[in-house]
């Protein structure tokens, strides 16, 4: 099924609406210090605030376009049965959300069939609003170009590796390959948050990022943010066939940049041929 320019652009009205809906409540919680609780383990914390933007995002969804499947961190796969799914991470960042550190974002991407049509990643510290459509990409309205550095030397790498997953199934070599980031890149982050970071790349605020343990929620709508600004998104381990955005892990960069020169090539080549992340 083939989706309109005009109909993607509505789909991304529709996901700003959602999540700007989530806007006041985490904004007041921000810094309150919620109590927080655990899912997998203690390195994947939950706050009431995540559950309650969810069911936020999934009511004006569900409003505006009845019969939409919704995937939500949360929440599960829930809503009716049709061709449009909606991914929904309504904290991604929650770690920084709950202690009061401002990097963390609502991220809402829409899919019809293999396509991603829409997509919004929201900051609601600085109302900063990353939006895709098929027409393009933008920031606060205003358009997006992923230009940047062109090579190690000269560009910020933001990454989440190792995790504690990698740190336990390799270890000593994780830290190894990411020995061998911090000599090459200018500077190295570690902020958090996927979905906002590759935002930050589509924007040409960051030049490289690298993860490997993310889930569909996480990305789906980044990745369109990303393409539509005219960088880089490269998904990593995932299943033959499938769709770039349940890839579990991703390598994304700016417009012009050195890929196949980067040492970032080689460490996400290294994890890529290794076990899934």
């Amino acid at each position: 099924m083939s989706v309109a320019v005009p109909a993607s652009r509505e789909l991304a009205g529709i996901a700003e609406l959602a999540a700007r809906a989530t806007g006041d409540r985490l904004r007041t919680a921000f810094r309150s210090r919620p109590e927080v609780d655990l899912k997998r383990d203690f390195h994947d914390p939950v706050t009431e605030h995540d559950r309650a933007a969810e069911e936020t995002i999934r009511a004006v969804l569900a409003e505006h376009t009845p019969g939409s499947v919704v995937v939500g961190e949360e929440g599960g796969v829930g809503g009716g049965d049709g061709d449009l799914r909606w991914f929904v991470d309504p904290i991604d960042g929650t770690a920084n959300f709950a202690v009061g550190l401002p990097f963390f974002c609502v991220s809402i991407g829409a899919a019809v069939g293999d396509e991603l049509v829409a997509g919004v990643v929201y900051d609601p510290v600085r109302d900063d609003m990353f939006t895709a459509s098929l027409d393009g990409a933008t920031c606060n309205g205003e358009p997006m170009r992923s230009r940047g550095a062109t090579c190690d030397e000269t560009a910020v790498l933001v990454t989440g590796y190792p995790n504690a997953r990698e740190m336990h199934r390799r270890g000593e070599e994780s830290l190894r390959r990411f020995g061998s980031l911090v000599n090459a890149f200018a500077t190295v982050r570690r902020p958090g948050s996927a979905a906002l970071t590759l935002a930050h790349v589509a924007a040409g605020w960051a030049d490289v990022a690298y993860g490997t343990s993310v889930n569909a929620w996480d990305v789906a709508a980044a990745v369109l943010l990303v393409r539509q600004a005219g960088g880089t998104y490269l998904p990593l381990n995932g299943e033959p066939g499938g769709h770039d955005w349940e890839a579990p892990g991703y390598l994304a960069c700016v417009g012009g940049f050195d890929l196949d020169g980067s040492v970032i090539a080689d460490v996400a080549g290294l994890v890529n041929a290794g076990e899934p992340a």
